[in-house]
Formats: structure tokens, C-alpha cells, sequence
């Protein structure tokens, strides 16, 4: 399985590099990971509603760029579907049984995403009715992830 993780920014914070860097590696026995960050764009603090349009759009254009049809897209977003952690095994390990070998977990930035990123996901998880940063999501989604596979084929880890 090749799972894609794509993220609008930068990350810059040491201490998620580092948890970012464990999960990684810890999945490399599982999957093949791709961490894929793509420019976020400059945007100043007061933005008009039209504004924050074209910055979603634009990080949106980025974000679709890195996405094959034959992807199977997952936005992460505050109004999709809450999963606990065995649904979301569930799923991935269903996903992996009819051939959808290639799947992309997609967080947007500070904006969130797109109208066209979410009309080309698949399904939209949500984590929390709350707002995290997103960089700090990619650590957790990652934590997820092998926290499924880890589910799926009976080891121990989740309790």
C-alpha cells in the first residue's frame, strides 16, 4: 500500500519533525509513506471573504497537482465523519482488499481547503469538532495510520 500524506506549509517545529520522523519510519514495515508539503500561500491576518477564496484555490491547484486518478483521496476536515480508531483500520484495511492500493490523506492550511479539493475527495475524516494546527494533525494522522495497521493485523500497540 502507498499512502500519501499531503499538507499545505512548511513544517518548521523540531519536535514534530522528530514525532513526524518516528511514525514514518515505524510505518516504512507496513506501507510506503510519502510526505508530500506543497507552498502554503502568503496571505495577511485580516483577509476579505473573496481573498480567502483565492488563497484556498490556489493552495488547492497545489494540492491536486500531487494527486494521480487513481488515488483514493481522504481530506482530513472539521465537518467530515468522526471514526474511532478501529473504523479507521476497518477502512484502510477494506481499501487494501478491492484495489485501492494508493490513498491520500489530504490537510489543508490555516484556510482550510478548497471546493475542488473536497469534491475530489473520496471521504472526508474528521479528528474534532475542534480546530488543531495542521502541521500538529500530521503527527496525529500519522499516529493513526499506524495505529491501524497495528489494529488490522493484530499486534500489539492499541489499547
Amino acid at each position: 500500500m502507498k499512502i500519501s500524506i499531503i499538507t499545505v506549509g512548511k513544517l518548521k517545529e523540531k519536535y514534530l519533525k522528530q514525532g513526524i520522523a518516528e511514525y514514518t519510519k515505524r510505518l516504512g514495515a507496513y506501507a510506503t509513506i510519502d510526505l508530500i508539503e506543497v507552498p502554503d500561500e502568503k496571505a495577511p491576518e485580516n483577509l476579505s471573504e473573496a481573498d480567502m477564496q483565492i488563497v484556498k484555490q490556489k493552495e488547492g491547484e497545489r494540492i491536486l497537482s500531487k494527486i494521480t486518478p487513481d488515488t483514493h483521496v481522504i481530506t482530513l476536515e472539521i465537518k467530515g465523519k468522526q471514526l474511532t480508531s478501529e473504523e479507521l483500520a476497518k477502512q484502510m484495511d477494506q481499501l487494501a482488499t478491492y484495489g485501492k492500493s494508493k490513498i491520500a490523506f489530504i490537510i489543508g492550511g490555516s484556510l482550510g481547503l478548497s471546493e475542488d479539493v473536497t469534491k475530489r475527495s473520496d471521504f472526508a475524516l474528521s479528528f474534532s469538532k475542534m480546530t488543531f494546527p495542521h502541521q500538529l494533525m500530521k503527527l496525529v494522522l500519522l499516529e493513526q495510520i499506524y495505529r491501524g495497521f497495528r489494529i488490522n493485523r493484530g499486534e500489539p500497540y492499541h489499547k
